[in-house]
């Protein structure tokens, strides 16, 4: 089974620090046999209004035994914390497939929001499919707004959606996906999204909400995955969102996404995978 992995930048640099990169070297605690694939997605982030809003997690260098994590920003932005959570999947987790695609609107300004996404290898069935995003690049002087969304999904693959909407100005955005086999055991998915709680023309700054699990079984207390798939934040404040669980058992969890200070959280989703290793 997968293993679950964090990194949060305040353990690299403390907040107030403005240089641009953070970086963790993870090492593993049972080595893997050869190296692991290791999808990752955002699930907290607060960047500094007053520059364009560019964030990105790279994973460019590992091995069996070790990981070096970066998040980072360039140009004249800068971010203050982050949290980038990653599902390590081993050699033998051949039943998930996994992969990242990015729109850049800088390189190519026809580079259209869907695409289609072929796997390597056909399910036998459709599986399921988890979205999120590692990479954004948007301009400071527009609201902030994002989605990805997977759909058609089919056993040959899906169609990815890199979104936005309004006035928002978009450079660059990127999603990882995770897709396994729709009858895996011991495994539950789920996107979750604060309009379940309050439209969005009636911002809060916090949200939760419980979910049952729906005939998935564990024999433990789950492992969870979270990464955000979409945000709606207004411009006047720092981009400050944050997802995460509690409560979590072998009957479900409690979702939360939340905002603080000064931000306006018009809406703001999650993907979550729960499992067990």
């Amino acid at each position: 089974m997968p293993t679950f992995y964090e990194f949060d930048t305040q353990t690299a640099r403390p907040p107030t620090d403005t240089i641009p990169d953070a970086q963790w070297t993870l090492n593993f605690p049972h080595p893997f046999v050869s190296r692991p694939r290791l999808p990752n997605g955002f699930r907290t982030l607060d960047l500094d209004k007053n520059d364009n809003i560019r964030i990105k997690s790279t994973i460019m260098y590992f091995t069996e035994e070790w990981a070096d994590i970066h998040v980072t920003t360039w140009g004249d932005s800068d971010f203050r914390t982050a949290v980038d959570d990653i599902f390590a999947l081993s050699p033998g987790n051949m039943e998930y497939l996994t992969g990242e695609h990015m729109r850049n609107l800088v390189v190519d300004p026809n580079d259209p929001p869907s695409v289609r996404v072929e796997f390597d290898r056909p399910f036998v069935t459709p599986p399921k499919v988890v979205v999120f995003l590692n990479f954004m690049d948007l301009d400071k002087n527009h609201n902030w707004r994002l989605k990805t969304r997977a759909s058609d999904i089919d056993v040959n693959g899906f169609t990815l959606h890199l979104e936005t909407w309004g006035d928002t100005v978009l450079y660059a955005v990127q999603a990882g996906w995770i897709a396994y086999p729709e009858d895996e055991t011991h495994i539950f998915s789920t996107s979750v999204n604060t309009t379940e709680v309050c439209p969005e023309n009636q911002p809060q700054a916090t949200h939760s909400k419980a979910v049952t699990f729906e005939n998935v079984e564990f024999w433990k207390n789950p492992d969870v995955f979270v990464a955000l798939n979409s945000i709606n934040i207004d411009k006047k404040a720092n981009l400050r969102v944050r997802a995460y669980v509690d409560g979590v058992s072998q009957q479900g969890f409690t979702w939360h996404i939340d905002t603080w200070d000064d931000t306006v959280l018009y809406s703001a989703g999650a993907s979550i995978i729960t499992f067990n290793a």
